[in-house]
């Protein structure tokens, strides 16, 4: 699990010397250990607000496998995934989603809407919070503490 969720922290810091919200994610096969994909956020370098780092993964593993169900693939990523992205792991039918930082004001897992434990979800992975969390809460705190310092805040 971890190295799988080093290499999501890399996409994410590789996002953040961009200049966007430091958050990676990886799709990996479990069967075989590969990494099919890895993403970081680039809405603003992609002029894409969907394109946030859970999204560009999964459409990267999805060209990569030649079919947009993802089923028995796990994705690794630094943040909660919020509404957007949590709908779209529904609808790829990942097996696992392994996140690092939970995220009180966005995320839609295990705060907030809480999507997987709708109603009209049709597709539920398997969820793990949690890893390497301070990890990933201190990119992001670091990123925003730069962003702060530099526009003079």
């Amino acid at each position: 699990m971890i190295p799988y969720m080093r290499a999501a922290l890399e996409a994410a810091q590789a996002a953040a010397e961009a200049g966007e919200v430091p958050v990676g994610a990886v799709i990996v096969d479990p069967a075989s250990g590969e990494i099919i994909a890895s993403a970081g956020n680039a809405p603003i370098a992609g002029h894409d607000p969907t394109a946030h780092a859970e999204i560009r993964a999964i459409r990267e593993a999805a060209t990569a496998l030649g079919n947009y169900r993802l089923t028995g693939l796990d994705l690794y990523v630094t943040l909660e995934p919020c509404a957007m992205c949590a709908g779209a792991i529904s609808f790829a039918r990942l097996r696992r989603v392994i996140f690092g930082a939970a995220d009180e004001k966005g995320g839609a897992i295990i705060n907030g809407p809480r999507f997987f434990e709708q109603p009209t979800c049709h597709w539920r992975p398997d969820v793990t919070g949690g890893v390497m969390a301070e990890d990933a809460s201190l990119l992001l705190k670091s990123f925003f503490k730069a962003r702060r310092i530099k526009d003079g805040l």
